[in-house]
């Protein structure tokens, strides 16, 4: 039997909901790109090990309104529109050694896409401004500099 998932069922009481609170790179060619999530609670997840190219792309979609999207996105909102589909939210989690996310799309039907990268998840989220949900126990204590 297959595990299957409502889209408009409550959240589980593993995920919380997190923001981008940061959008940075890892190394001065901005090759390595990296986030700071954060819950309402304060905590933080730091995420790392993703293309610069993925982060530029989240940085923009924060920045201005109205700007085209970049092409693998809009290709996303196109296959949507076309099909009736509204993504949702996405879900964190780690799997292994590797960060997946899940997507969830609702309209015509419901639509459940899994074991995708995290960074482009991410990206969607930050794109259609829906919730990003993250595992909590990646979810750690604020690591403020000093």
């Amino acid at each position: 039997m297959r595990n299957t998932m409502e889209i408009d069922q409550a959240q589980e009481p593993d995920y919380d909901s997190v923001k981008i609170d940061y959008v940075g790179f890892v190394d001065p060619y901005a090759v390595e790109g990296m986030v700071v999530l954060k819950s309402d609670n304060g905590k933080e997840f730091h995420m790392r090990a993703f293309s610069g190219e993925v982060a530029k792309h989240i940085s923009s979609f924060g920045e201005t309104e109205g700007e085209a999207a970049p092409s693998i996105y809009k290709m996303i909102e196109e296959i949507c529109e076309q099909n009736e589909l509204v993504l949702v939210k996405v879900k964190i989690y780690e799997s292994g050694e590797v960060l997946r996310a899940n997507l969830y799309f609702t309209g015509k039907k419901d639509l459940v896409l899994r074991n995708y990268r995290a960074s482009d998840a991410m990206a969607l989220g930050a794109f259609y401004k829906i919730p990003i949900l993250v595992r909590k126990n990646l979810l750690k204590e604020s690591m403020e500099a000093e």
